[in-house]
């Protein structure tokens, strides 16, 4: 069967997404690439993630190098596929009326077929799909090349997808039925050729952020010393390079104001340290600080809606969603996933949800929807031992809180000294939005949450 080239496109992972960088190649010239098979690892302003293949055919060259940034849309690699040959091609030496009478009736029915579709093949954005959209097609034995796109573009979404095999058209998958198939230039796979994706995902048992001693950063030095000097170069990472971006970003337009205030968790301490051992062996997961902290941050949230809210120039946005980012440090970076509507999930909810995310961001497998939508962000830096930070906000959120340190000091309590566990909580505010009233109320609403909780609370 013929042959042909084709080129591979970077699509848009997300709608904010404009490029990425490959971090490494996972296929080299000569391999063969299956469908949906990760063809290379990519850096995002967010998060890392692998780029499935779109196509099924023999990797001819890549158009981009490691490290490389590359825009939307822009080839990345050169792919050998299969050509369809061409049913409605004149024979040799038929010049006759009758055969070209013969390739227009032949055509006819597969135009009437595309025009049946409803749909545009050519459209800009038809051929670019998310790994959601690809990943969909490929559990549900789904040939994209027949679903319409209602998205931007002619961009083929998860609704298109999913209305597709709720439909259970015959169209879709499968050829449809035609005297003679129309003359293509493109190949189109058959549902036979899709190949379904494993669910099952092996993750790690330990490690877990937030109930470990943090780990020291490994940092891989590249480069050489400089003779004659005591200094040496270390190369920036596009992580590193990301985070730096975000940081300006945020201290640039954002005026931050910072707030602090002393807490009594001699009660949470207390009420943990009752609940920890059954949790663990009921939940399989350590029952931390976190929820209870992050429980307390929402009910106060409620509170004070303009808490939740982002800087719009001419307006300021409030959101009704809490949904919170949690501040997870790796080895070389700190990512921000994202608790969604954490205000209807008690505190067991919240302990599984921080697990969970804090796990996938230390083994790189978050999806750039579990670090998107933010509203507020909450940070543990007492993990690290420490008892008072000034925190970068979150761009463009309005306002970042840190949980320090609990450490056991002497307070006076009704004119008598005792010894309590306490904990400082830091806020970081955007000034153009909040002031040092709402704030204050805002913390020390936190703090009467925090303190409020006693053995008799419950967590479910």
């Amino acid at each position: 069967m013929a042959k042909k080239i084709v080129e591979v496109a970077m699509p848009q992972l997300a709608e904010s997404l404009v490029s990425a960088t490959v971090d490494r190649w996972l296929k080299q010239p000569g391999d063969r690439l299956d469908m949906y098979e990760p063809i290379c690892e990519l850096i995002t302003d967010k998060v890392n993630a692998e780029l499935p293949s779109t196509v099924r055919g023999k990797l001819v060259k890549h158009l981009i190098g490691a490290g490389e940034t590359v825009e939307v849309g822009a080839a990345i690699c050169l792919v050998e596929v299969e050509a369809e040959a061409e049913a409605s091609a004149e024979p040799q030496g038929s010049d006759s009326p009758a055969s070209s009478s013969g390739e227009a009736a032949a055509s006819r029915p597969a135009a009437a077929v595309l025009s049946a579709a409803g749909f545009d093949a050519n459209a800009p954005m038809r051929h670019r799909y998310s790994p959601a959209v690809q990943r969909l097609a490929a559990e549900h034995g789904i040939d994209l090349n027949r679903v319409p796109g209602t998205g931007e573009g002619g961009r083929i979404t998860r609704k298109d997808v999913l209305e597709a095999v709720a439909s259970g058209n015959a169209a879709i998958g499968t050829s449809p039925a035609a005297p003679a198939p129309a003359p293509s230039s493109a190949p189109v796979p058959s549902a036979a050729s899709l190949a379904p994706m494993d669910p099952t995902i092996p993750v790690r048992s330990s490690g877990i952020h937030l109930s470990e001693s943090p780990r020291i950063p490994s940092i891989e030095v590249e480069g050489q010393e400089v003779p004659g000097r005591g200094e040496y170069f270390i190369d920036v990472t596009p992580i590193r390079n990301t985070i730096a971006t975000r940081m300006r970003q945020s201290v640039s337009e954002i005026p931050h104001g910072w707030m602090m205030i002393e807490v009594d968790v001699t009660n949470l301490v207390l009420l943990r340290n009752k609940l920890k051992d059954e949790f663990r062996k009921r939940e399989g997961i350590n029952l931390t600080y976190m929820p209870f902290m992050i429980k307390a941050v929402v009910n106060a949230i409620k509170d004070y809606p303009i808490m939740n809210s982002v800087w719009a120039v001419d307006k300021i946005i409030v959101k009704r969603d809490i949904n919170i980012s949690l501040s997870v440090g790796t080895e070389d970076s700190v990512v921000t996933p994202v608790i969604r509507h954490a205000d209807q999930k008690n505190i067991s909810g919240l302990a599984h949800e921080i697990d969970d995310l804090a796990r996938r961001t230390r083994e790189k497998k978050l999806k750039l929807d579990d670090v998107n939508g933010g509203t507020f962000t909450v940070n543990n830096t007492g993990s690290f031992g420490s008892i008072l930070t000034q925190p970068i906000i979150n761009y463009p959120q309005a306002a970042i809180i840190t949980f320090e340190s609990i450490v056991k000091r002497p307070v006076v309590i009704n004119d008598m000294i005792g010894v309590r566990s306490m904990v400082n909580l830091c806020l970081s505010l955007d000034h153009r939005i909040l002031d040092g009233v709402i704030c204050g109320r805002f913390l020390q609403r936190v703090k009467e949450n925090l303190e409020g909780y006693n053995l008799e609370t419950k967590v479910y």
